[in-house]
């Protein structure tokens, strides 16, 4: 559990305590009590020491979380709430609360087909109606890239309820190669944005692989109708990604060295939006910068690359090098 959502539980916990009346607390008292509510959340001992306490109530005390609360200290050994009816609970939310909450609502609703993110629209429109301070009518200052035009969009939420709930699903999938659509049931795992498109990573029921589905390729979405158990690989995207561009994971293929020299009008906006994570400055000069990158070489990392066009040159490794040499002289084929 993180540190943060412990401290929270402790907040909730020492409040509990000190809203009871009919109790006299001590220091004591109160680290047996935060250190029973962790108990019950983390189902093992955590070790709630005397220093944490005193910090949990200098920060309750404080207005760093908007709490300010009246917390005193009474026969210099017990401690309560000098107002009678005081709680964390009972802090209201401010104007300055709402305009923040509804200026990330704004970026939110831009993904109108999420229905989590609609729920929230409607809870913030209660919160900004209930301190007169209604704004849903601005128009957004933040823009996002996004198309509205774009399939599949519609299958974000089945999907994601799917994940969370672990089912199994039946899809009807039709790649852009193939003639019919295939029914394939899955083990859904992951959902990934990249290039304004989305992607399902699952496990094959079948194959017991993973495989990515692009989303605007399903045609239909249902239960499986077989009595099947589902199998969580729990994937952290972060990791599973961490070696590609893009959403072509190969299991088994290293990620590799790739080196390419940009032009210099555009080696800084290489420099401020990196190719990926890993990328490093090798050399500079008044021509351009030497990058190199250490991924795993992919349909995305060719595209990226022929992206910049004549800006770009590929040095390393030698059979990406030539993939792109082929491919350009394929494009410029088509205007001669």
């Amino acid at each position: 559990m993180a540190s943060n959502k412990n401290a929270l539980i402790r907040y909730k916990t020492i409040d509990q305590c000190l809203r009871n009346t009919f109790r006299k607390w001590v220091l004591d008292d109160l680290i047996e009590a935060c250190s029973d509510a962790l108990y019950e959340y983390e189902g093992k001992d955590v070790y709630v020491s005397k220093r944490t306490i005193q910090l949990d109530i200098q920060m309750m005390r404080s207005d760093k979380l908007g709490y300010n609360a009246p917390i005193e200290v009474y026969q210099r050994k017990y401690y309560r709430y000098a107002e009678e009816d005081y709680s964390i609970m009972n802090i209201p939310v401010t104007d300055h609360d709402i305009k923040i909450m509804n200026e990330s609502i704004q970026i939110l609703r831009q993904f109108k087909d999420f229905s989590l993110f609609k729920e929230m629209n409607g809870v913030i429109e209660r919160l900004e109606d209930s301190v007169y301070a209604t704004q849903k009518d601005n128009i957004p200052i933040i823009h996002l890239e996004k198309n509205d035009l774009l399939k599949g969009l519609e299958h974000i939420d089945r999907l994601y309820h799917a994940i969370q709930n672990k089912q199994v699903l039946q899809i009807a999938y039709k790649s852009f190669k193939a003639r019919d659509e295939t029914k394939i049931i899955i083990h859904p795992q992951l959902l990934k944005e990249f290039n304004n498109r989305w992607f399902l990573l699952a496990v094959g029921h079948k194959r017991k692989v993973l495989t990515t589905f692009a989303l605007d390729r399903i045609v239909g979405i249902h239960n499986s109708e077989e009595d099947i158990t589902y199998i969580d690989q729990h994937i952290d995207g972060d990791v599973y990604y961490k070696d590609v561009i893009g959403v072509t994971v190969s299991e088994n293929v290293e990620p590799e060295l790739i080196t390419f020299r940009i032009d210099n009008r555009n080696a800084p906006y290489v420099t401020t939006k990196p190719f990926h994570s890993s990328q490093e400055i090798v050399s500079q000069d008044e021509r351009g910068a030497t990058f190199s990158i250490r991924v795993q070489m992919n349909f995305e990392l060719e595209r990226l690359i022929l992206g910049f066009g004549d800006s770009i040159e590929v040095l390393l490794p030698e059979r990406l090098r030539a993939r792109i040499h082929t491919k350009l002289k394929r494009a410029l084929g088509r205007y001669e």
